[in-house]
């Protein structure tokens, strides 16, 4: 983990902003696309850069924001690492997201997300908050292999029961679905039906399978030979050097993913559920008395 002092803190794209207080991650997810070359880590993946100053520049910006927007964060990094027990940073910018009545939505795999409930709570009560979650595989041993450093899916369901309890809206990434790992319909079934239970407002899917590039391809290669030997020759035989490599089974799950959201009245188009994350009510997003300028 290392400090540095970030120039700025917030994104601006189509009417809503985007945030990232850590980069790089200790979760030790295998498939994770943020490993890849593209985003140019000068760094270890693992060695956590901390936007120390995060708070600071959140709280500038938001001051001087006349507009009322969703923030979202997570996208690149997890919010709820292991370092944020301690470092408190994201709920720092919460804090300060409910200070100026911004609405957020937080992307994670961890149940450390609880411990700020109650900001959640009032940043939904006052503007909007939606928690998404990622779930792969309701497998826990299966879940250790794949996401070893965090708390496993069934763990993540009860986050999002108690989400629900509080009246916090809630959207499920079922991504990546990896080929010949947890691409049966038994996996995607018993995360679905918990999702059902528990009462999300929509799941994502991008196709049933997974994305690899440069540098995040090797990393899961190597994982592929140390839990399950023989399966990259397989992967190489079947995608050789693709980018998107889809299940032999996407088009069956698909069909099962959609009629059962369908069924349980759950969003499911992805157009539709990124709307739903970036709108804030119309009467949260009026002038405040705060505000000064653009």
């Amino acid at each position: 983990m290392h400090f540095v002092d970030a120039k700025g803190i917030l994104t601006n794209s189509g009417g809503h902003c985007g945030m990232n207080i850590y980069r790089g991650c200790s979760h030790g997810c295998i498939y994770c696309d943020s490993r890849s070359k593209c985003y140019q880590f000068t760094h270890p993946f693992e060695d956590i850069e901390v936007k120390q100053n995060a708070p600071e520049l959140l709280e500038k910006a938001l001051k001087s924001k006349r507009q009322k927007c969703m923030i979202g964060t997570g996208s690149m990094s997890d919010p709820y690492m292991h370092c944020e027990k301690e470092l408190e940073l994201t709920k720092r910018c919460l804090e300060i997201i409910r200070k100026y009545e911004f609405g957020v939505t937080l992307i994670t795999k961890s149940d450390l997300i609880l411990r700020d409930i109650d900001l959640l709570d009032e940043i939904n009560q006052t503007a909007k908050c939606v928690v998404q979650m990622t779930l792969t595989t309701y497998d826990d041993s299966l879940c250790k292999i794949l996401e070893p450093n965090v708390c496993n899916t069934k763990r993540r369901i009860e986050v999002l029961e108690e989400m629900q309890q509080r009246g916090i809206p809630s959207v499920v990434w079922l991504t990546p679905i990896l080929p010949f790992i947890n691409d049966t319909e038994e996996n995607i079934s018993a995360i679905l039906q918990e999702c059902a239970r528990v009462g999300v407002k929509g799941i994502l899917d991008f196709g049933m399978g997974l994305t690899l590039r440069e540098g995040d391809r090797e990393y899961y290669y190597d994982a592929l030979d140390k839990h399950f030997p023989g399966l990259k020759d397989r992967y190489i035989k079947t995608y050789g050097n693709a980018y998107e490599l889809p299940s032999p089974n996407a088009k069956a799950l698909s069909k099962y993913f959609k009629t059962f959201c369908k069924e349980h009245n759950i969003m499911f188009n992805p157009n539709d559920i990124f709307q739903y994350l970036n709108d804030l009510p119309e009467r949260y997003s009026q002038i405040s008395i705060f505000d000064i300028n653009y």
